[in-house]
């Protein structure tokens, strides 16, 4: 092995000087100690960085440092300064002779006159070309592979670790793609379920209105007289009639002025204050109650006998309304919803009001939510007619909406009797 080899390998890649204590990095390759900390300092991410002569990734806090190679270098120094000074051969400075020997014991050159001296009569001494060979062999195992085999069995792990854990997180995300892969499977059906009933669905309606419009087409056969005779409640029945559900009214909202009966469909006003809960669902100002149900898609009918009461308000409410104090109905404040007040004044609670003119003063109210349509649809059941509709988007649940009036001295003491959900 050349002299300039071994130089190569006791020297650092950075600053290309001897190294000047040496760390040794994850690699294997060995560095100045400050120099491949300013290397970092330039070159690492998140205390990351990549050797600068192999490119393999290391951390920095992985720096051990290398005693051994240390002593090898200081050593290799010393005999690379005794052969650049050959020409200017280096002699002993106690008796002025070349030196030839090396005392082992000593770890020191010596002359021959030293040899033979009592100080190291009792020591090994070899010739000094065989010492400076035995140094060049030893740095030579120390920097051969035998000397990286337990830096590369830590890489070797850690290479493993790496592996074991991506395959981990691989595995975990393959379950998680199957996850979903089977939830949006069960979409899908749910989906096409919910097509196939609205289709058969659909199919029944196209049934009614083919109906429908036979009858029609019957009845405009009619002489006109006979015509006029006939009230338009068969077409009511087939349209609206199937989307006719039970409501009943919720007590945990209704006012302590109110009474409500014992089914919970009719609902009053009271003289004397109820002893009920003060729980926030209830209104605490307003005389009016909603009902139990809570509707957020679909289609709803339901029908409110007012009799001959002098003042009501009915429709849909959104479950956020407040409960607290006195408010105006409006679809701005989350209501859609009619009233009669003085027993002949109709209006539909917009902002402005809007008046409602009605042929038939009615008995019953129809109300009917097409929720993703957005719309509420109030009909006079008496009449058999249809009576206004709201145009709106909606966002939250709904709720039907009752307010039976003030008493008027007795004159709007009925109460306002939900129909039952049946034909």
């Amino acid at each position: 092995v050349r002299q300039d080899d071994l130089q190569d390998e006791v020297s650092c890649s950075i600053c290309l000087e001897y190294l000047k204590d040496p760390v040794t990095i994850d690699c294997g390759h060995n560095f100045c100690c400050m120099c491949i900390s300013d290397y970092c300092e330039r070159w690492s991410t998140a205390g990351a960085a990549l050797c600068p002569q192999c490119r393999a990734g290391f951390l920095q806090s992985t720096f051990r440092p290398n005693r051994q190679l240390a002593n090898i270098v200081e050593g290799f120094e010393q005999l690379a300064l005794q052969t650049d000074k050959e020409p200017m051969e280096k002699l002993c400075e106690k008796h002025g002779k070349k030196l030839h020997l090396f005392c082992e014991d000593d770890g020191e050159a010596i002359c021959l006159v030293c040899d033979k001296s009592r100080e190291h009569r009792s020591h090994t001494v070899i010739p000094i070309e065989e010492a400076a060979q035995d140094y060049k062999v030893g740095l030579r195992q120390f920097l051969g592979p035998a000397w990286f085999l337990p830096l590369q069995e830590k890489v070797r792990a850690r290479r493993e670790l790496i592996v074991a854990e991506f395959a981990k997180r691989h595995q975990a995300l393959e379950e998680e793609k199957q996850l979903l892969l089977q939830r949006l499977e069960e979409d899908e059906e749910e989906t096409l379920r919910k097509l196939q009933e609205n289709t058969a669905f659909l199919v029944e309606q196209s049934s009614s209105l083919v109906q429908l419009m036979s009858e029609i087409e019957q009845k405009c056969q009619q002489p006109a007289a006979d015509l006029l005779r006939v009230r338009p409640s068969w077409a009511h029945s087939v349209i609206i009639f199937p989307f006719l559900v039970d409501v009943t009214l919720d007590p945990s909202t209704a006012n302590a002025y109110l009474l409500l009966s014992q089914d919970q469909q009719r609902v009053r006003v009271s003289e004397k204050r109820q002893d009920v809960p003060n729980n926030p669902e209830r209104f605490d100002t307003c005389t009016c109650v909603l009902g139990r149900q809570r509707f957020t898609a679909g289609r709803h009918y339901w029908e409110v006998d007012v009799g001959e009461k002098t003042s009501w308000t009915l429709g849909v409410c959104e479950e956020s309304v407040s409960r607290q104090g006195i408010f105006t109905p409006s679809p701005a404040t989350g209501f859609w919803t009619i009233w009669l007040r003085n027993g002949d004044e109709y209006a539909a609670l917009t902002s402005p009001l809007t008046e409602l003119m009605l042929r038939v003063k009615p008995r019953q109210i129809g109300v009917f939510l097409d929720y993703e349509a957005g719309e509420v649809s109030f009909y006079n059941v008496t009449g058999s007619s249809h009576i206004y509709t709201f145009h709106d988007t909606f966002s939250e649940s709904l709720r039907p909406y009752f307010y039976p009036g003030v008493r008027a001295g007795g004159l709007n003491d009925a109460p306002l009797s939900l129909q039952p959900g049946t034909e």
